[in-house]
């Protein structure tokens, strides 16, 4: 029986795990009590809208712009976190694993040095009941640095983490495999001689020699000891996976080429690629495309990376972009399959007994409008 203070959400396009139901969906208590098809007495009016599960997002660069909007420029972390909150739920987002950077590339990798001071605002905003969105923590670990290993027990005891990336970004592999790609990138960020780029890059090499093997090790026991997933961070071949494998990595996050996201699926470690990627048709530094693991067969996971909008545009475009994969199988990519690479077994589907997070979606010149968020049943947007 739906109490009083509960509600019904009515006339939607209910998208199941499975297939797309007209029908209501009845919260009692932050949970989804009941499913149903054709009308519903009274209820929440939602026009033939569709009704999905709340997105679920697992790697997202979006927090650092609002910390350091400018170069050199720091902001307010309690209303940059709150703004960045705001942001995503209003993009569908009802849980967001916030990717807080660890290990310093440099003295003046000052996003990095803040990452305690951040964690503690976004604790203290959950404390407060002041944000949206479901937030919780990612570590992406930059593997070739001197005190990662410090920084992220210094945030493990501040905080619970529930995802670790392996980063590597050391030149010649993984994302920056070509040289002359990575010197363009470098350029924007004050090494725009050559004399710049190459010092950079014989002390990422040097960084690598010295600390990436044992930093990974320590990093890997870490995370099983505290029960975190681990991901590994732009696999660009066979090797690499292999690595993977035994390190029990469960997510590959943005691989760079079809021959380590194939294997890594055969695997069974899910395959993560950016929903801007997908979006614009293309990875923006020429690596594989989305597209391309999705006719495949080989992509599990969407993650909005940079764009927090692109990843409900990318599960609205993907059916069209490859008609094998159908609307349901493409919400799951942002709210099932990441719910169970992380051991959310709540949510991520609209079921009974799951969370209510939910997300009204209509569509405008064939893009998704957001049009009302409920996390754990409480409106939000």
């Amino acid at each position: 029986m739906i109490e009083p203070h509960d509600f019904i959400l009515a006339h939607a396009q209910v998208v199941l795990a499975d297939r797309i139901v007209p029908g209501w969906v009845a919260v009692s208590g932050g949970l989804i009590a009941e499913v149903g098809e054709g009308e519903a007495p009274g209820g929440i009016d939602c026009g033939g809208d569709f009704l999905i599960p709340g997105l679920i997002e697992l790697h997202t660069d979006h927090l650092e712009p609002h910390v350091q909007p400018r170069p050199k420029v720091m902001w307010n972390l309690m209303s940059a976190v709150l703004a960045y909150d705001a942001q995503i739920a209003a993009a569908g987002i009802t849980t967001v694993f916030d990717s807080l950077r660890v290990g310093a590339a440099s003295d003046t990798d000052q996003m990095s040095r803040d990452v305690e001071r951040l964690a503690d605002t976004i604790e203290a905003a959950r404390a407060l009941d002041v944000l949206r969105a479901d937030h919780l923590t990612h570590l992406r670990c930059e593997i070739a640095t001197a005190d990662v290993i410090a920084m992220a027990g210094r945030v493990l005891e501040r905080c619970g983490v529930r995802l670790i990336s392996l980063m590597d970004h050391t030149p010649g592999q993984r994302q920056f495999r070509d040289l002359e790609k990575m010197q363009i990138y470098f350029a924007r960020h004050g090494y725009a001689t050559q004399e710049s780029f190459d010092a950079l890059v014989a002390e990422r090499l040097a960084l690598h020699d010295e600390f990436a093997v044992e930093n990974r090790r320590k990093l890997v026991s870490l995370a099983h000891a505290k029960g975190a997933a681990i991901a590994s961070h732009d696999d660009d071949n066979v090797d690499h996976v292999a690595e993977a494998i035994i390190d029990r990595v469960s997510i590959a996050e943005f691989p760079t080429t079809i021959e380590a996201a194939r294997a890594s699926h055969a695997a069974g470690i899910k395959v993560l690629m950016g929903a801007p990627n997908l979006v614009r048709g293309g990875s923006h530094s020429g690596n594989v495309a989305a597209q391309a693991l999705a006719e495949a067969g080989i992509l599990d996971i969407l993650s909005s990376d940079y764009v927090p909008a692109s990843l409900l545009h990318a599960a609205f475009e993907l059916p069209q972009l490859v008609p094998a994969i159908d609307f349901p199988q493409a919400i799951r990519l942002v709210t099932r399959n990441p719910a169970e690479a992380t051991g959310l077994a709540d949510r991520g589907e609209i079921a009974a007994g799951r969370r209510a997070d939910l997300v009204r979606v209509a569509t405008a010149c064939g893009v998704p409008v957001v049009r009302t968020v409920w996390r754990q049943g409480r409106r939000v947007v």
